[in-house]
């Protein structure tokens, strides 16, 4: 299955209700849906009552032998809302269409805004980060998002990264002046720990001096 939207696809439809379209025949001068767009196959389709002010705008999913679309996803429709409106009788000119809000221009809303494909393969749109996080793939490699770069963790003159247990980057702030670096008690992330041994190589050369 895949999303395929062409020129020059256009059908009639007599179907009532708000189930599945069953197509009548392309228009003259027209291709079907059938030709255009293929079984089991997505597109972007608009429908239209010829006789009242009936329309609908989505996504349908075409069936096994072109014969029929099920409205999948319902973008925008006469009622004002997102649910597939109840056709009424009479002639409807179902077509394919590009829906505004599935444009680049429409996608992307705020500067910085990056456009991906989605599951579906249909435009979607990841919103700016946050300053100085890089772009990365999901864990399941699948989307694109956001990740915090050594940039954006790193602070603080001194500060160290290290990787957390969720395989994470992770900040240590500078520890105090003199401290060492060691291993925590778990053995599962770094930390500062008091230099014990220069205080005590301190202690006997006053001793000594002494």
């Amino acid at each position: 299955m895949a999303l395929v939207l062409n020129d020059r696809v256009k059908e009639t439809s007599i179907t009532t209700g708000t189930g599945d379209v069953t197509f009548g025949g392309a228009v003259t001068g027209f291709d079907t849906f059938s030709t255009g767009v293929g079984n089991n196959n997505t597109t972007y389709y608009a429908i239209a009552n010829r006789t009242v002010d009936e329309w609908e705008v989505g996504v349908g999913t075409l069936s096994g032998d072109s014969s029929t679309m099920e409205r999948t996803t319902v973008l925008t429709n006469s009622d004002g809302n997102t649910s597939a409106i109840t056709l009424s009788a009479g002639t409807k000119d179902i077509f394919c269409s590009m829906p505004a809000s599935k444009t680049m221009d429409m996608t992307l809303t705020t500067t910085g805004d990056t456009l991906y494909a989605s599951a579906a393969n249909t435009p979607a749109r990841l919103a700016v980060g946050t300053a100085r996080y890089t772009l990365q793939t999901n864990s399941g490699g699948t989307l694109p998002e956001w990740a915090a770069s050594p940039q954006s963790l790193l602070t603080g003159q001194g500060d160290i990264l290290y990787t957390s247990a969720a395989n994470t980057l992770a900040r240590l702030a500078a520890g105090t002046g003199s401290y060492l670096l060691a291993m925590n008690s778990g053995g599962t992330a770094p930390e500062w720990a008091e230099n014990t041994s220069a205080t005590k190589g301190f202690s006997v050369a006053m001793a000594i001096a002494l």
